[in-house]
C-alpha cells in the first residue's frame, strides 16, 4: 500500500482505496469528497471536465459505503471508486455532443458498454472529460468547451483526444478514467500527463456500433499505476452482444505480475525515421537501463518504417471510415467548428481518392515488418511522443517543433500511429521521466498480438525501477 503520509487523498490509488474501504479505514464518501474538493481547485485552471455529476455521485458513494458496512449486496470490483468517463462514452440521458457546438443539445439514448461496466462494477462516475471535436486532434480545445491545459505545464496541451482524462488523472480530480484510441488518443495523453494508458488489442474491450467495426480504434483504461490499470482493464474487458468484434473469451489479467528477469525486449528510439527530441531519447534510454537492471535483455533494433508512409496510410484509412461523416458535418456547420476539424475534413477529402485497398496493403506490410523485427523478443519499447512542446491552444497552421526545428507533416512526431495499423498488438503507455520544460515523457510497451500480460510485466518493472508515483514530492504544482 502507498504511504498515506506521502500521498494526498485525491492521489490515492484505486487498489489502495479499495483495501481501505474493506478495512473501514476510509469511506467512499470521504474519498469522493476529497476528489470533488480537488476538482474545485484545479478545474478553473485546467478545464478537464465538460460535465460534473457530483450530486448523483454523492448518492452513489453513500450506497457504496452501505455495502462496505454490510448493508445490502457485497461490494463489487470498483465499489466506491470515482471514475471520470470520456465525453464520447455516452451515458443515457446525458449530453452526447462530440464536443461540437452544432450538437450541444443532443442527448444519448443508450450508454456505452464501458460506462455500463463501470457502473455495474460499482464505480462512481462523478465527471465526464473533455475531448477535441469528434476526437480527431492531439490537443484538447473546442469552441464548445474551451481549452484544456496540462497540469504539469499550463501553456502546454494534455494531449488528445483523451486529453481531459489524462489531465484529470494528473491533477488528482479523478482516480480512474476511460480513454479511447484510434491514432494515439489514449497513449498521447498518458505521455503528456505522466500517467498510464492501455491500448488493448482490437476487440478486447467492446465498443459502440458502428464505430466498433473500425479495426484501428479501441476503448480502454487510464490510471496512475500499473495495478490500477490492470484492475480497470479487468472490469472493461470481455464480449458484449452489441459488438460482434469483441473477443471471446474474456481475458482476465493477473493481479500479481512476474518480473522481467529473462525477458528479451527490443528497443527502437525512432521506429525508423520519426523525429525525437533529445530529452525523450535520454529518458527512453534510461527506461532501457532500468529494464536491464531488472534482469531483462534489451537490444536496439532497426525498423524499415518511414513516418510519411505510415501517416499517409493512417489518413487514407480515416478518410474512408471517419471521413465521410466529418466532411458532411464540415460542409453543414463549418462556421461553428474548430480549425483542426476543418483541416482534417479537407485532408480526408484529398485522401479519399486513394483506394482503401492500398491502405490495407500498406498495413499488411507494416504488420509483417513489425512481426519480423519482434521475432525472438517478448516486447518492444519505443517513445510515445517525439516532442514535448505542444501549446494548449495551438492552431493547425502553426508548426510543431522538435528540439527547436519545425517538423512536417503534422503527425510526424507522434509515434503512436503504427500500432493502430497493427491494432491487434497490446500497447501500454507509461511514463519515462520529464522534459526540461516539466512536461512528462513516456514510452510505449508493445506486445505480440493479443499477448497482453507481457506488456504489463514490463510496465510493472518500470514502475519499480523508474518510479513515477504521484506523491507530495512528485505532482503538478497547481
Amino acid at each position: 500500500m502507498s504511504d498515506p503520509v506521502n500521498t494526498d487523498l485525491h492521489y490515492l490509488t484505486a487498489t489502495d482505496a479499495l483495501a481501505l474501504f474493506r478495512s473501514r479505514e476510509l469511506s467512499p464518501v470521504e474519498l469522493l469528497d476529497a476528489v470533488i474538493e480537488r476538482a474545485a481547485k484545479t478545474e478553473p485552471v485546467i478545464n478537464a471536465h465538460c460535465e460534473e455529476l457530483f450530486d448523483e455521485a454523492r448518492e452513489a458513494a453513500r450506497a457504496s459505503e452501505a455495502r462496505y458496512l454490510g448493508r445490502g449486496e457485497p461490494p463489487r470490483a470498483l465499489e466506491g471508486i470515482p471514475v471520470a468517463t470520456k465525453e464520447k462514452h455516452a451515458i443515457a440521458g446525458r449530453p452526447s455532443t462530440d464536443a461540437a457546438v452544432p450538437f450541444a443539445d443532443r442527448m444519448a439514448t443508450e450508454s456505452a458498454a464501458v460506462v455500463e461496466r463501470v457502473q455495474a462494477a460499482g464505480g462512481i462516475i462523478h465527471a465526464r472529460t473533455t475531448t477535441p471535436e469528434f476526437c480527431i486532434a492531439f490537443s484538447t480545445y473546442t469552441p464548445l468547451y474551451g481549452v484544456t491545459r496540462n497540469p504539469w505545464q499550463l501553456d502546454c496541451t494534455p494531449g488528445g483526444s483523451s486529453g481531459g482524462a489524462g489531465a484529470s488523472l494528473a491533477a488528482g480530480s479523478t482516480i480512474l478514467a476511460t480513454g479511447s484510441d484510434i491514432g494515439g488518443s489514449t497513449r498521447v495523453p498518458a505521455s503528456f500527463n505522466g500517467v498510464v494508458g492501455f491500448k488493448a488489442p482490437y476487440g478486447r474491450v467492446p465498443g459502440t456500433p458502428p464505430n466498433n467495426l473500425d479495426y484501428y480504434r479501441g476503448d480502454g483504461p487510464m490510471a496512475r499505476t500499473i495495478e490500477d490499470t490492470v484492475l480497470f482493464q479487468n472490469v472493461l474487458a470481455g464480449p458484449d452482444f452489441r459488438d460482434h468484434s469483441s473477443v471471446v473469451p474474456k481475458l482476465t489479467l493477473p493481479t500479481e505480475l512476474g518480473d522481467v528477469a529473462g525477458m528479451r525486449i527490443a528497443l527502437s528510439i525512432t521506429l525508423g525515421d520519426y523525429p525525437v527530441e533529445a530529452s525523450v531519447r535520454e529518458n527512453t534510454m534510461a527506461v532501457a537501463e532500468a529494464l536491464r537492471a531488472g534482469g531483462a535483455t534489451v537490444e536496439e533494433v532497426a525498423l524499415p518504417w518511414k513516418y510519411e508512409e505510415i501517416t499517409r496510410t493512417w489518413i487514407t484509412h480515416i478518410s474512408h471510415t471517419l471521413g465521410p461523416n466529418l466532411r458532411h458535418v464540415a460542409d453543414q456547420h463549418g462556421d461553428q467548428l474548430a480549425d483542426y476539424t476543418l483541416a482534417m475534413a479537407e485532408q480526408t477529402r484529398r485522401h479519399s481518392a486513394t483506394p482503401f485497398g492500398e491502405a490495407m496493403q500498406a498495413e499488411t506490410t507494416l504488420q509483417r515488418e513489425l512481426a519480423e523485427t519482434m521475432e525472438g523478443f517478448d516486447a518492444l519499447i519505443c517513445p510515445t511522443m517525439g516532442l514535448t512542446e505542444y501549446p494548449a491552444d495551438r492552431t493547425v497552421f502553426e508548426p510543431l517543433l522538435v528540439d527547436g526545428h519545425p517538423v512536417e507533416p503534422h503527425f510526424s512526431a507522434f509515434l503512436t500511429h503504427p500500432f493502430n495499423l497493427a491494432n491487434r498488438c497490446p500497447v501500454l503507455a507509461v511514463p519515462s521521466g520529464h522534459a526540461p520544460n516539466g512536461v512528462p515523457t513516456g514510452v510505449q510497451i508493445v506486445g505480440h498480438p493479443y499477448q497482453d500480460e507481457a506488456v504489463f510485466r514490463v510496465g510493472k518493472a518500470l514502475q519499480i525501477g523508474r518510479p513515477w508515483a504521484f506523491t507530495t514530492d512528485h505532482q503538478p504544482k497547481l
